[in-house]
C-alpha cells in the first residue's frame, strides 16, 4: 500500500527484456540505502519488489502482464521515474490510499500554463473516467492528484511547480503515456452499486435522485 505521495525521482539504469519478462534496473539515492531485497517499492504507481541491490542501484523483475499494462515497458536509459516505499504502519498519512495495481495507461492530451500552474487533460478511456468524480483522487504514475474534471474518455488535473520539479508528471508532454490508478474506493462502490442495480436499494436512490 502507498500514499501517491512521491519520495525520489530514480533513474532508469537498464531494461532487460527476456521472452516473457524484464529486469529493470533503477539508480536510486533516497531509498537505496535502507532498501532490502523483498521490499514492496512503488515505481511510476507499479508496485514492484525489489529483487537484488548492488549499492544505489535497486533491481526488479517486470512481468509479462506489467509490461502490457504499464508504460515501466517503454522506458529508456536515464528515464526519469517516481518512486515511493510502501506505508508503513508509522507513516504519516498524506495522499490517498493507492494499491499500485494500475487500472491502464493513459495518454496526455494537452499540458498548458495558466496562472503558475499547470494543467493536463489526459485520455484514458470511459472504463476508468466511471470510477472518478471532480474533486476526488487518482493516481497519476503513482502521483496523488485531485481530478479537476472529468469527460467522457478522459479527465483534466492541475499540478503546482512543486510537483512538476518532482515528479515525472511535470516532465511529460502531450502524446506521453501515464499510469492511471482510480481510487480505490470509487472501485469498491461502483461494485457495490453495480450488483445492486436492480435491488430495491438502487431503485430508492433513483426515486430520491441520488442515482
Amino acid at each position: 500500500m502507498f500514499t501517491g505521495l512521491v519520495a525520489e525521482l530514480g533513474e532508469v539504469a537498464g531494461l532487460a527484456k527476456g521472452t516473457a519478462t524484464a529486469r529493470l534496473d533503477i539508480r536510486s539515492s533516497l531509498l537505496s540505502p535502507d532498501a532490502a531485497t523483498g521490499d514492496s517499492i512503488a515505481v511510476n504507481g507499479v508496485c514492484l519488489t525489489v529483487v537484488e541491490k548492488r549499492g544505489n542501484l535497486l533491481a526488479f523483475d517486470l512481468s509479462d502482464e506489467t509490461l502490457k499494462s504499464t508504460n515501466l515497458g517503454r522506458l529508456g536509459m536515464k528515464d526519469r521515474v517516481n518512486l515511493e516505499p510502501s506505508l508503513r504502519a508509522d507513516s504519516k498519512m498524506g495522499g490517498h490510499f493507492v494499491t499500485g495495481h494500475i487500472d491502464g495507461v493513459g495518454k496526455i492530451k494537452s499540458k498548458a500554463v495558466s496562472g503558475g500552474v499547470i494543467k493536463i487533460v489526459i485520455n484514458s478511456g470511459g472504463q476508468i473516467t466511471g470510477f472518478l468524480i471532480e474533486k476526488g483522487s487518482v493516481a497519476v504514475d503513482g502521483v496523488s492528484l485531485t481530478v479537476v474534471e472529468v469527460f467522457r474518455e478522459g479527465f483534466s488535473i492541475v499540478i503546482i511547480p512543486h510537483t512538476a520539479k518532482m515528479t515525472t508528471v511535470g516532465y511529460r508532454e502531450a502524446g506521453d503515456s501515464v499510469n492511471i490508478e482510480a481510487d480505490i474506493l470509487g472501485k469498491y462502490v461502483a461494485r457495490f452499486l453495480g450488483q445492486r442495480k436492480d435491488s430495491g436499494f438502487m431503485r430508492t436512490l433513483v426515486e430520491e435522485g441520488f442515482a
